[in-house]
């Protein structure tokens, strides 16, 4: 069962997981950055989950409620306002999720180990900058002067100065930089497929309508497609409606060249230099998303007998956790704890990426924070990508 829909049908509200009737929508974005706060402030390991579209009801009596598909379009772009109210940084990912039928939403808030989170500027007169709440059992409290100054001190209690952690691209000595080979996009299959309709395109633009033009409309069909795929007449409608299709059809055959063919394989290292270990430490990377760079997320199909196969959910669960946006890709995940003076790898399997040769020359940051229960500040920095 989906990893989200178990939650959906078997937790109860909690510290860790909030059900909510409705969608916040534009009238509750109030309630919104509230709810957050209060679920990133709550004492909890690991993830913390709102669910909308779940009503409790008596005895535990579950009741759902499709939530509308604009809510999931960005409007309210609900990680942008929790980006633009609430410090330190938070991560929340907003989907969909389907149970018995129902459409339901689900804010995941990564693992908050940077307590405490405020108000960084403000919103409305009841909601100002400085505020902060606390999930109690299954309502949000505002915190107090006594609450916040408790979290300080054990936020610097026993600490990790950020100075001693130090991540990188692995090698006898860790790199900030990493050069990476760039291919032709046009070579994708579904490009190659394309390109040819759109030649039988220019060529039946220049013919008539005859004898004639059949026959040579036969002829250029075999030069382009080969004698071995037999010809049917096709309007220039039907051509442009198959190019249409193309990037499903061709959607295994593409992957496989981006990210199995043509793919750079990044791995990054983290160390940490001091004596004491990290806590449940975590990651976050990231990078823009220009046209002509690709970052899978999730491994590709394997080939076997001119064939594609999925990979196992254990091989699938082990590749980062990557999140593609039309401004950003953002790829996090867990480290569990690091010893003192010992290094770890970031990936349990290396991040795989392809870049176009548009970018050949070109230079691209990726902004990395490590997190840990005992580290006083989020390690932060830039590495650099030269393709």
């Amino acid at each position: 069962m989906n990893r989200l829909a178990h939650i959906v049908q078997s937790a109860t509200p909690s510290t860790a997981v909030q059900f909510r009737k409705r969608a916040y929508g534009k009238n509750g974005v109030h309630s919104f950055l509230r709810d957050v706060l209060a679920m990133a402030n709550a004492s909890v390991h690991g993830s913390r989950y709102i669910i909308t579209g779940v009503e409790i009801e008596a005895r535990g009596r579950r009741k759902l409620r499709s939530i509308e598909r604009g809510d999931f379009s960005g409007k309210p772009a609900y990680e942008s306002l929790a980006t633009d109210h609430i410090e330190p940084p938070i991560r929340i990912q907003h989907q969909a999720v389907t149970v018995d039928g129902a459409r339901l939403g689900v804010f995941k808030i990564g693992d908050c180990q940077d307590r405490p989170y405020m108000m960084r500027v403000d919103h409305s007169e009841t909601l100002r900058r400085g505020d902060a709440y606390v999930r109690m059992n299954d309502s949000a409290v505002k915190m107090g002067r006594r609450q916040l100054q408790a979290l300080f001190e054990k936020k610097f209690q026993d600490s990790v100065s950020a100075a001693s952690i130090e991540i990188g691209f692995p090698g006898e000595i860790i790199h900030k930089k990493l050069r990476v080979a760039t291919c032709k996009l046009t070579k994708l299959p579904s490009a190659v497929a394309s390109a040819k309709l759109q030649e039988l395109i220019d060529a039946k633009d220049r013919l008539n309508i005859s004898l004639v033009s059949t026959i040579i409309a036969r002829l250029t069909h075999a030069r382009i497609f080969g004698s071995d795929s037999p010809y049917e007449h096709q309007s220039i409608e039907d051509i442009l409606a198959e190019m249409r299709q193309l990037k499903q059809q061709y959607r295994d055959h593409d992957e496989n060249f981006l990210y199995e063919t043509h793919a750079t394989q990044i791995q990054l290292v983290i160390y940490n230099q001091g004596n004491e270990p990290l806590s449940d430490a975590s990651y976050s990377l990231v990078m823009p998303n220009p046209p002509g760079f690709h970052v899978a997320s999730r491994l590709p199909k394997l080939t076997r007998d001119s064939s594609f196969v999925e990979r196992t959910p254990k091989e699938q669960a082990a590749y980062p956790d990557v999140a593609l946006r039309d401004d950003a890709i953002h790829v996090s995940g867990k480290l569990g704890d690091i010893p003192g003076a010992e290094s770890v790898d970031v990936f349990s399997t290396p991040l795989r990426i392809c870049a176009g040769r548009d970018l050949k020359g070109r230079r691209m940051g990726i902004k990395y924070s490590v997190f840990a229960q005992n580290l006083r500040s989020p390690a932060k920095g830039t590495l650099k990508l030269q393709f």
